[in-house]
């Protein structure tokens, strides 16, 4: 059974509402002193440094290590990310550190307030305490921190609040945790059956040949073997000036930009160009059917493949490849998904490393006659679709476990769910 308060009042705060008439409504400003953090650049950083950095990320984790930084934080700080997408997603100071430009920090001056469970409050309450608005670069100010509302139970109840949601917060967290590995494991299952396929083929028994390239080893023996170059028609894009509005202003011919490769199947495209944007630049109108590459990027784009289901054109970041009749363009996506890793890994894992369209096409390439790669496609259409389905349904349970944990925390700490020394 739900367990309720013995009695409530208005805490005067719309998306709060009511709370336990016991307990109080103050300011953010006044239980905490809150500043910027201090300007530390990425060349301030030393690999063996003393104290470590938080920075503006979701995750909890640290940007670097400093040495005699001007800010000191200690055990029961909090730092706030105030820059960017991850605006709000506060961490708990465990031991000294400091912190950077992108943060606002707050230090308690009160000490009837844990400073854990003013970082369970702003965790169940993130959207509602640190709204921003999405410009290029989203912020938030130690002004709009100071004047959140807070709302304070006894210091006894706030310790029995922290010890319930550090125990709840555990066993889901457990769960996500477990069920983020069941989904790295499916998908290490998806590309290891595209590698096997498209490199053995659909029959166990086959007499096999040495394919001539370390990586791929054994295929079979009627298959051949080449380059990219030798089989496709391949090009990267171009960007029309921006400087000109002409070219883009009302444009009506689609321009893909490097970000929508993750799409992996690309049926609609955001950017548009006009028509004399297109003619007064480097790029092609590609037909569906082409293989997409990303080429550069420090994040998962390099190296990642999609096909189209539209025409389009694309930027200088992105190499199409239009293969010809006896290549089934489904199969040579599979297949060059499934090299992602060893590309990469041959390129160099930085931003600067960029795939170029000439190291591309001399890329060995496997291929079985056509027939065989379009039985290969329909097998792995259908067994990478059930796996896809999984992983979908593990995902989903992903976010209705964050769902519940967010939800709980703010009915604890908002006083809607009763904790008790007994839980």
């Amino acid at each position: 059974m739900r367990k309720r308060y013995n009695s409530y009042k208005d805490s005067g705060v719309e998306w709060i509402g009511e709370i336990p008439s016991h307990w109080i409504k103050g300011k953010w400003g006044y239980y905490y002193n809150s500043g910027m953090g201090s300007t530390i650049l990425k060349e301030d950083l030393v690999e063996n440094g003393e104290v470590p950095v938080y920075s503006a990320t979701e995750e909890d984790r640290i940007f670097g290590y400093i040495n005699n930084p001007k800010l000191i934080l200690n055990e029961g700080d909090i730092v706030i990310p105030a820059r960017g997408n991850s605006i709000g997603h506060v961490k708990l100071i465990s031991s000294k550190s400091t912190t950077s430009q992108t943060t606002i920090y707050s230090k308690s001056k009160d000490e009837n307030l844990d400073s854990r469970y003013s970082y369970y409050y702003c965790k169940g309450n993130k959207t509602n305490l640190f709204p921003f608005i999405q410009t290029a670069i989203p912020q938030i100010t130690v002004t709009e921190i100071s004047f959140n509302p807070i709302i304070i139970p006894p210091l006894s109840e706030q310790q029995q609040i922290v010890s319930y949601l550090d125990t709840k917060t555990s066993l889901i967290d457990s769960l996500i945790e477990k069920t983020q590995r069941k989904i790295e494991l499916l998908k290490e299952k998806r590309t290891s059956l595209i590698n096997e396929l498209v490199t053995k083929g659909l029959n166990p028994n086959v007499e096999m040949k040495d394919s001539g390239v370390e990586w791929i080893g054994e295929i079979p023996s009627h298959w051949k073997t080449g380059k990219l170059y030798q089989y496709s028609e391949m090009s990267n894009g171009s960007t029309p000036s921006r400087v000109k509005p002409e070219y883009w202003e009302n444009g009506t011919i689609p321009w893909m930009s490097s970000g929508e490769i993750n799409k992996k199947k690309i049926r609609e495209i955001d950017g548009r160009i006009t028509k004399e944007g297109f003619e007064n630049s480097s790029t092609k109108l590609l037909p569906i059917g082409t293989v997409m590459m990303g080429l550069n990027g420090q994040g998962k784009t390099k190296g990642t493949v999609g096909i189209l289901e539209i025409e389009t054109t694309c930027n200088q970041s992105l190499c199409g490849m239009i293969f010809k009749d006896v290549i089934y363009p489904m199969f040579s996506y599979y297949y060059l998904d499934s090299q992602y890793y060893h590309i990469r890994g041959l390129v160099g894992e930085g931003q600067r490393e960029g795939i170029s369209v000439s190291f591309l096409g001399r890329y060995p390439f496997v291929v079985p006659p056509l027939s065989e790669q379009q039985q290969i496609v329909s097998h792995l259409d259908e067994q990478t679709q059930l796996i896809d389905n999984t992983i979908s349904i593990e995902e989903k349970r992903i976010e209705l476990l964050k769902e519940y944990r967010q939800s709980l925390i703010s009915e604890v700490v908002t006083g809607k769910l009763k904790v008790t020394t007994d839980e």
